[in-house]
């Protein structure tokens, strides 16, 4: 699951990204084009109650595209992202477009 809220930092939205804690895994990374896919710097923690979660702040009205990263080897997507397309490597990537629409 995805939230999102606006940043104290203008054009700015905090994008949550929330893996349910019965998901089993070692540990789980966030990787995307918003950190030049780098399979390590954005791990998940779990949070209060006990599901994986990872947050960061991204440019308002951008599309990401991004995957989970499961134990190091097997690729994850959030089917409730925003939108999908197929990857370079002919998977899908999930996208996520950094807007607070009302309801959100």
């Amino acid at each position: 699951m995805i939230h999102k809220r606006l940043s104290a930092e203008e054009n700015k939205v905090i994008v949550a990204f929330e893996i349910p804690g019965t998901v089993w895994a070692e540990r789980i990374n966030l990787v995307g084009d918003f950190n030049g896919w780098d399979r390590e710097n954005l791990p998940f923690r779990h949070n209060q109650r006990d599901n994986w979660y990872v947050e960061l702040e991204l440019e308002k009205g951008h599309e990401y595209r991004f995957r989970y990263l499961i134990d190091g080897d097997y690729w994850g997507y959030d089917w409730h992202a925003d939108k999908h397309a197929p990857g370079e490597d002919g998977s899908c990537d999930s996208i996520v477009i950094a807007e607070v629409l009302a309801g959100d």
